[in-house]
């Protein structure tokens, strides 16, 4: 006895489908401008130049193509963190920075967990194996170990 049939797709509560996979372009030019960086408050100083960079990298990376205008609400105060974490250097303000930076998959291992994957990082990959694959080729019908045997 064969067991049950399997059911029909179109009932299937779980498809196993990966709603977050996504393909980033190689290259760092940001789309339209960079959002400014809010005014601080008077009282706060001006913005450390470390932050200001943070800024820039971040809207100049691959990721922000995947931000939504919303997003910047969120990053906004994310860099606030970033420049008082630089100021202050307190424990307590970086793990707040290590938990947003994972939402907006500016880590490694956030990328890897929205299934984010950069351009680059693939041409990175498959010339990797070009070279490993020539390397394992013996050139000119040669043995490089008859070097030992002589």
């Amino acid at each position: 006895m064969p067991g049950p049939l399997p059911k029909d797709p179109s009932i299937r509560q779980r498809r196993n489908k990966s709603i977050t996979r996504s393909m980033l372009p190689a290259e760092s030019a940001p789309i339209g401008r960079i959002p400014y960086l809010p005014r601080r408050p008077k009282g706060k100083g001006g913005w450390h130049k470390m932050a200001r960079l943070w800024w820039h990298d971040v809207w100049t990376s691959p990721m922000h193509y995947e931000y939504l205008r919303v997003d910047i609400h969120a990053l906004y105060r994310l860099v606030i963190l970033v420049d008082a974490f630089l100021k202050s250097g307190k424990l307590d303000t970086a793990k707040e920075i290590r938990l947003l930076e994972r939402e907006f998959g500016i880590t490694p291992l956030s990328r890897r967990r929205l299934e984010w994957s950069v351009a680059q990082a693939e041409e990175a990959r498959d010339r990797h194996e070009q070279k490993r694959s020539r390397r394992a080729l013996i050139i000119d019908g040669d043995d490089p170990r008859e070097v030992l045997s002589k």
